[in-house]
This record gives C-alpha cells, sequence and structure tokens, in this order.
C-alpha cells in the first residue's frame, strides 16, 4: 500500500506519526508550522480511543500495529505521538523500527528540566500516569526535582468532542483534576498528552503565570527538526508539504476535525479497519520470525 501523492524516496519520504486519535494532530501541526514543505502521513486510531484508560498491554499491542502500519509508507522518520503509547511501548517500537523514532515524552521532560529550577507537575493520561514514565525520566537526570503527575482521563474524550475552553463542563473537569498541582504552584507543568495543547490557554488560566506550560507536542516536533537537520534528511522544499490522513474510524468526521487540530484541513482522509492494523501486524512478525 502506498500514498498516491507521498514520495517513498530519499529526503522527500514522509514523516510518519500516530496517536490513539485526534490528539497527534497537535504534533502535525507544530511539524508544519516549523517545517511546511514535509510530508506527513497520520493514523489516528480513533476507532480504539482512548488508550489512556487501557492496560499498558493492550496500549503496548496497539502501538505496535500503529508503528507496523505506518512503515508500510517506508517513512524517514516515525514520530509516536501518543505519551501512553511511548510508555508502553516505545522502546519495543524501536527495537523493530528500520527509521529513527522520536516519541513525546523524553523532549517534554528536556524542555521541562530547562525551563524551571522549580517542582515540575504533569497532568496526563491514566495509564502514562500509572506507568511512571515522566518521574522516571525527570529523576533519572534530577533524582531530588520534586514531580507530582496527575491522571486527567476525561480530557481526551472531552477534546475528542470537540468541546471549547470556554465550556462550563471543561472548567469544571479542570479546576477538579489541578487542584493539588495549584497548591504545589510548579515551575513547568507537562501537558502529558497530545489531546492536551488544546485546553492549554484554560489550564493557563488557572496554573497562572508562574507556571509554565510544557506542550509535549511543541518539544516533539522541535527534537524531529533537529534530528532531520542533524543528518541532512529535510525535505528541500518550504512549503508545499501533504497532509494525508488514515483512521480506524469514521473518515468524514475525522476530516472535519483536522483542521481545528491539526491547524490545516488534510489533503486526504482514508479509512483503514482495525483487523487490517492486527493482520498486517501479524504478517510482519512472520517475516521477522522467517528472515
Amino acid at each position: 500500500m502506498m500514498l498516491p501523492h507521498v514520495t517513498s524516496e530519499g529526503n522527500h519520504r514522509a514523516v510518519a506519526v500516530f496517536d490513539s486519535g485526534l490528539g497527534g494532530l497537535t504534533v502535525v501541526r507544530s511539524l508544519l508550522e516549523q517545517m511546511p514543505g514535509e510530508d506527513i502521513v497520520y493514523l489516528g486510531d480513533s476507532a480504539r480511543v482512548p488508550y489512556g484508560i487501557k492496560s499498558l498491554e493492550t496500549v503496548r499491542r496497539f502501538a505496535m500495529e500503529d508503528a507496523a502500519f505506518l512503515s508500510r509508507f517506508n517513512p524517514k522518520m516515525l514520530v509516536v505521538a501518543c505519551n501512553t503509547a511511548t510508555a508502553a511501548a516505545g522502546e519495543a517500537i524501536r527495537s523493530v523500527s528500520k527509521v529513527p523514532v522520536v516519541d513525546v515524552i523524553a523532549p517534554g521532560v528536556a524542555a521541562a528540566l530547562g525551563s524551571t529550577d522549580g517542582g515540575i507537575g504533569v497532568v496526563a493520561t491514566e495509564a502514562t500516569v500509572r506507568s511512571r514514565a515522566y518521574q522516571r525520566a525527570i529523576q533519572a537526570v534530577d533524582p531530588d526535582r520534586e514531580v507530582l503527575s496527575v491522571a486527567c482521563p476525561l480530557l481526551v474524550p472531552i477534546v475528542e468532542e470537540g468541546r471549547s475552553e470556554e465550556d462550563p463542563i471543561v472548567n469544571h473537569v479542570l479546576c477538579d483534576y489541578l487542584h493539588d498541582l495549584q497548591r504545589m504552584r510548579p515551575g513547568a507543568l507537562i501537558l502529558g498528552c497530545t489531546h492536551y495543547p488544546l485546553l492549554g490557554g484554560a489550564i493557563g488560566k488557572l496554573m497562572g503565570p508562574r507556571t509554565r506550560l510544557i506542550s509535549s507536542a511543541a518539544a516533539a516536533a522541535a527534537e524531529v527538526r533537529r534530528r532531520l537537520d542533524e543528518t541532512d534528511q529535510r525535505n528541500s522544499r518550504s512549503a508545499g508539504g501533504r497532509l494525508e490522513c488514515y483512521t480506524t474510524d469514521n473518515p468524514e468526521r475525522f476530516a472535519e476535525l483536522t483542521e481545528r487540530f491539526g491547524g490545516r484541513r488534510a489533503d486526504a482522509v482514508h479509512y483503514v479497519g482495525t483487523d487490517e492494523l492486527e493482520t498486517l501486524s501479524t504478517k510482519d512478525d512472520a517475516n521477522d520470525e522467517t528472515s
């Protein structure tokens, strides 16, 4: 399978990105802002969203299927634009990927540590918080750094429903989730889910000006650009990059929401069934065993 408008050769190969749904399009938005000439192939596993309330074993299986699907487009880099998938399967994906892999946790941690000497807060999904991935990554660099992670399970479905920051329901839910973090007054707060930047304005108002918000999506995009520049793999175009999307659910609804999440409409949105993802992953596993 190959996209009709995306080149599969040299520096013109696409950057592949996946997430559990629409949230990873915030990474795509940052990628295209920084590198408007890059082609992007995106997979949103909307039929199985949210990943954040599932077991890490289930998320690991889904993430490996997502990565196997995107590998068929011969990308030059793979971006795991999902904090939960990174926590559950980041190392496993790296171990089998034939191209460099960028996740959203390491860049977000580096940005937070570089922005403050004070405590660091993390808002994330239940699975990401349960994995302690952010706490381990932060304290591997600074063992004495205070870290408070808070699970916010309702935020992904709220964002996927298209609710705005002005919605009273959004404000009520955020007040409940951020209560302990407001008491902590961290120097930085990592938005540890790629859906959360769309609620950044409301989160920032509740946390106050002393807390710097760190978008894991923006940090990941900056890391992609750095690594492409470092290896001289940037697309030579200064503009005109295509955004081609796949979704495991309703492609019409997905297309309508890409502009809100990704900052622009997709050039095309295609449907792929979860059964196809499972089949492709199984075939790839069998090929690895016989190679």
